[in-house]
């Protein structure tokens, strides 16, 4: 039986079969306040290629009442089965299907999501479709390359709005009836109803004219800066359509920040939903903004890249989400006036890490992955998808130069606008364009997995001179488990030559000269030498990679690392800052580097770090490091050095800085002693001041979880919490840190409200699952080890995607870094007989656990040196 599932040899015989011409769609969401279903109707017009065959639509409802084919009725009881309605007897050329249903309501994110905010007991709506989840509102031909125009007609409350992906329309009789659109795939159809509060303008450039719209709830209308938001939108549609040379594709754009959001975004053509997090209700870092800003130019980007040219098949999921990765950097980091210009080193900082991360697990996979089916695709959206896709076609608009790239891209939208493709079509584009044969460089980097290291090997002469230099490539072993075998790859790379300016004394910066500073050639093979560089000087610092051209593992040589490690905040530019921080945080995770001196590497540079997006990260990588990979004997040691020295950071900071209030958090959640949680404590009553330091909203609940987690804190003073921000952010926060508390009873009532039941909307299940599991309370998490291995299967069956997936992920016993952890997932995973999904995200969470292992035995041997 298929369930909700679909292979791709089901969605390519029903491509070969059918043309879909229109949907028409009537939904009744009169009774959305009150919830439960809503009546959906249906009207599909398609072609078929020959008479007398058979197919099928999808369809996933509590209820089918009338199933018409061609003007004949159907019984539902024998064509509804299995969320698919069988479609006999078809004609050859034009046929009709109408299907009256009802369908539900969720509170998991997936098909139309209900939420009620608790400020105003108004519900709110929207739908999200990616990957198979339009078939939840309205019976649909469930795949990429079955595109169609969509007509939606949608009665609603009096007093709500609805918008869609056609401009919104003026309503008669509480009905809405939006044009068609173009021709478009299933999963980014959306609607969004409710009585959302909105701000208007235009993006106006050489005639052309787009509406633009902002949308979130009331309750969040008072923190909406939709001035910053239509900015950045307007850098975007100036680069994009500049370089696409191609104008925006759709009638509107309209950004809607709705509640209870699984995802950053999503890319309905001309409605983009946004999670509300993005309307900040508290002073947030100028990093929280720039993500923001990335996420909102990746959307655009989508407009073009996966909306008016999609791929075929999930296979080619790359092209659409790595495309839009490069695009959102690449626009900040060359338009004109842009505010984040260093966009690059956040990317280094942030997405390659992540790259590097998901390429060292054992569910690995070539960027153009093998998607078997609708399971595959739904835990396929990871860092190499995203991440690792990006950072390649970084690298391959240097091999092939940035001007021949986009002339490639402007062929193929021109090409293909409103149809399907697959990869072959971009490069052959490229190809056409650059003059460069990328077949090679598609087997390559495309089509197999893993990651390469590259490392220098240079030698001097007594005074210093370079007299050889080489860059040796290694293809490590893929993990335990993995497809595929090691690959040397060609990377198009820099060479940076970094010197200290002046004196060794303060205030020198590691500069790299203008003039030859900088070396950029091709790396193929096992060893390539670099004639360049010999006969010159030893610089104090040489960086492989510069300027991050390329995706692999850089170390530093012995001499290099030496001066990094005393010097790694000299570095005047950011992004050679954040390749550094990137390799040893890569050491670290590989078991070269120890934690202990990995944070004694990050306490002697991170306050020379301005970069605020990557003092965050390193924030956050010690510490993960401490927790996990410290040798549990200096565990606590570690914990006591990184949080005095956040406390020291935190009252030296510039009051009111950015950085201020990173070092807030940063202490805040390693906080221990007495004394540091009463000034905790302190800071929420008013009793302790910190200068600059505004203790609002979001910070306040940062320091309650903190005194939650440690015992401090209990109901009375959550519930008190709770009464100040009666929200649905609010609401949240007490979860988690009623959730934190390191009681038995606590533990207990948050694993029953997340895996004895399935009532929390999936924000909330979010915040328990983030709230139970708590570093130092290992000992008292230990029980749920063999509780997790018993009820994971069963969750993952009875479970819709999304809720199942934090689960499997969220709960396993990831803190409990041991061997009999290790054999516990290994006798699950040998006897549970898991569907491939399930197996893949315990396997790779098995393998931090054994990452982490190394890491501690690493740790506690370099104690002993």
């Amino acid at each position: 039986m298929p369930g909700t599932n679909l292979t791709r040899e089901e969605a390519q015989q029903r491509a070969k079969l059918l043309t879909v011409d229109s949907y028409e769609i009537d939904l009744d969401l009169s009774g959305a306040q009150e919830g439960g279903t809503f009546q959906s109707v249906t009207t599909v017009r398609f072609d078929v290629a020959e008479t007398g065959t058979e197919s099928f639509i999808d369809l996933v409802a509590p209820t089918v009442h009338e199933v018409t084919l061609n003007g004949d009725s159907l019984v539902p009881d024998e064509v509804f089965k299995d969320s698919r309605i069988a479609l006999p007897g078809l004609l050859d050329g034009r046929n009709i299907l109408r299907v009256v249903a009802d369908c539900a309501y969720t509170n998991t994110g997936e098909g139309l999501h209900r939420f009620v905010d608790p400020v105003d007991q108004q519900a709110y709506l929207y739908t999200q479709f990616e990957v198979p989840d339009a078939r939840r509102v309205f019976a649909s031909f469930e795949q990429p390359d079955l595109k169609a125009t969509f007509q939606f007609t949608v009665k609603a409350p009096t007093g709500w709005t609805v918008i869609s992906n056609s401009p919104t329309p003026e309503p008669k009789d509480d009905t809405w009836v939006f044009e068609p659109t173009p021709r478009i795939s299933t999963y980014i159809t959306a609607l969004v109803v409710g009585p959302y509060h909105s701000v208007h303008s235009v993006y106006e450039k050489d005639g052309q004219t787009v509406p633009l719209g902002i949308y979130c709830r009331p309750s969040l209308a008072e923190y909406l800066d939709s001035d910053a938001i239509f900015e950045v939108t307007r850098q975007g549609f100036d680069w994009f359509q500049e370089k696409f040379d191609y104008a925006y594709p759709f009638k509107k754009y309209d950004q809607l920040f709705v509640p209870e959001f699984n995802a950053g975004a999503m890319e309905n053509a001309g409605a983009v939903t946004l999670r509300d997090q993005y309307v900040f209700r508290s002073k947030v870092t100028d990093a929280a903004y720039e993500m923001r800003a990335s996420t909102i130019l990746h959307e655009l980007a989508h407009m073009w890249f996966g909306d008016l040219v999609t791929m075929e098949w999930w296979n080619d999921l790359w092209l659409n989400e790595s495309f839009a990765t490069y695009a959102e950097a690449a626009c900040q980091a060359y338009s004109p006036n842009s505010r984040w210009p260093h966009s690059w080193t956040t990317f280094a900082n942030q997405m390659k890490t992540w790259a590097y991360r998901q390429d060292q697990l054992p569910s690995t996979h070539p960027i153009m992955a093998e998607i078997r089916d609708l399971d595959d695709v739904l835990v396929n959206f990871d860092g190499i998808t995203y991440a690792k896709g990006a950072s390649v076609l970084k690298q391959l608009v240097a091999y092939v130069g940035m001007d021949e790239f986009f002339r490639g891209v402007q062929a193929y939208f021109k090409a293909h606008a409103y149809g399907n493709t697959r990869l072959s079509d971009l490069l052959g584009a490229l190809e056409e364009t650059s003059g460069r044969d990328l077949k090679n460089w598609s087997e390559k980097w495309l089509q197999t997995a893993g990651i390469n290291i590259l490392r220098p090997e240079i030698e001097t002469d007594a005074n210093g001179v370079i007299t050889s230099f080489a860059i040796r490539q290694e293809a490590p072993a893929l993990p335990a488990g993995a497809k595929g075998e090691p690959t040397l790859r060609p990377h198009r790379i820099a060479i940076g030559l970094y010197d200290l300016d002046g004196s060794e004394g303060a205030g020198g910066k590691l500069l790299r000269d203008p003039e030859g500073g900088r070396v950029e050639l091709d790396v193929d093979g096992e060893l390539t030498a670099v004639p360049e560089l010999v006969g010159r000087r030893r610089p104090d610092v040489v960086l492989l990679n510069d300027d991050d051209l390329s995706y692999a593992k850089v170390r530093l040589d012995e001499q290099s690392l030496a001066f990094v490690t005393e010097h790694l905040g000299d570095f005047e530019a950011s992004l050679p800052r954040a390749l550094c921080w990137a390799s040893a945080w890569d050491m670290t995770r590989d078991a070269e580097l120890a934690t202990r001196d990995y944070l004694s590497l990050v306490l002697s540079g991170i306050g020379k770090e301005s970069d605020i997006g990557v003092v965050q990260s390193l924030h956050r990588q010690v510490k993960l490091a401490i927790e996990l990979y410290a040798d549990p004997a200096w565990r606590e040691t570690g914990l006591t050095r990184w949080t005095v020295a956040s406390l020291e950071h935190l009252r030296a900071a510039e009051p009111g800085s950015d950085h201020q209030l990173a070092w807030a958090r940063a202490f805040a959640a390693t906080a221990r002693t007495p004394e540091q949680l009463d000034l905790l404590e302190g800071l929420l009553s008013g009793s302790e001041t910190i200068e600059g330091l505004a203790v609002d909203t979001e910070l306040r609940w940062t320091f309650v979880h903190r005194l939650a987690a440690t015992g401090r804190f209990d109901e009375a003073e959550i519930t008190a919490e709770y009464e100040r921000d009666k929200t649905a952010a609010g609401e949240r926060h007490a979860a988690t840190a009623r959730a934190a508390r390191p009681t038995e009873a606590a533990k207990a009532e948050a694993w029953a409200s997340v895996v004895e039941s399935d009532k929390l909307p999936n924000a909330v299940q979010e915040a328990v699952i983030s709230g139970f599991v708590q570093t130092d309370q290992r000992d008292l998490l230990a029980p749920y080890t063999e509780k997790f291995f018993a009820a994971v299967k069963d969750v993952w069956e009875s479970r819709s995607h999304e809720m199942a997936q934090q689960i499997a992920v969220g709960l396993y016993p990831s803190v409990q870094v041991s061997q009999d952890t290790l054999d516990k997932t290994d006798a699950w995973l040998a006897s549970a007989e898991p569907n491939a999904a399930l197996r893949r995200l315990v396997s790779e969470s098995r393998s931090g656990v054994e990452r982490a292992l190394k890491a501690q035995a690493a740790d506690a041997a370099s104690a002993q040196e």
